[in-house]
């Protein structure tokens, strides 16, 4: 091959690239995105509850769950939590997701282990204090309530025979579960 041709080769390389690269400045320059107000998908769930406190009046919360988990059924906790698949793992030893894997969350600290997942820092603030079955409670009924300013987006599930059932699940997903509702 004649250095004509080595030539006519690398010149054909090396336009295509600055043409790549002419292309990438314009396009950056034409299109300018800007930062999400809300987030754009959210986890389906029940519809938000009705009522919102009067002006003035502290938002109660969820009622107690502990009488429900006597008769909570693992089986329905693992399907209410199908959802959720979407970003959390389930599975003894699993990977984390866009959220972290919840097998042996029951009792275990909060924002903590996870094999260097990283929490929120509204998350980060409970560091120290464990998942009970009431913060689990909370957790599930409404999220931003536990934590403001989580990362997670889902609305919260608002039956509490739905979280029973859930937290009944997640408390199944142990080497050595819990007594729950006793």
């Amino acid at each position: 091959m004649s250095s004509f041709e080595v030539n006519k080769i690398l010149g054909a390389v090396l336009g295509a690239m600055i043409l790549a690269m002419v292309s990438g400045i314009i396009a950056s320059g034409l299109v300018n995105p800007r930062p999400l107000e809300k987030p754009v998908y959210m986890v389906a769930t029940e519809t938000a509850k009705s009522g919102a406190p009067a002006a003035g009046q502290a938002a109660a919360g969820p009622e107690p769950i502990e009488p429900l988990l006597a008769t909570a059924s693992v089986d329905a906790g693992k399907t209410k939590v199908k959802p959720c698949t979407v970003c959390h793992t389930f599975d003894k030893g699993g990977k984390n997701g866009i959220g972290p894997n919840l097998y042996n969350v029951v009792n275990q600290p909060i924002a903590e282990g996870h094999n260097g997942y990283s929490f929120s820092s509204s998350l980060q603030a409970h560091q120290g204090q464990k998942w009970t079955v009431d913060d689990l409670n909370k957790w599930l009924d409404n999220p931003r309530s536990f934590a403001s300013g989580t990362k997670m987006t889902f609305p919260g599930m608002h039956s509490a025979k739905d979280r029973a059932d859930v937290i009944a699940y997640l408390n199944s997903l142990s080497d050595q579960p819990k007594p729950l509702g006793k």
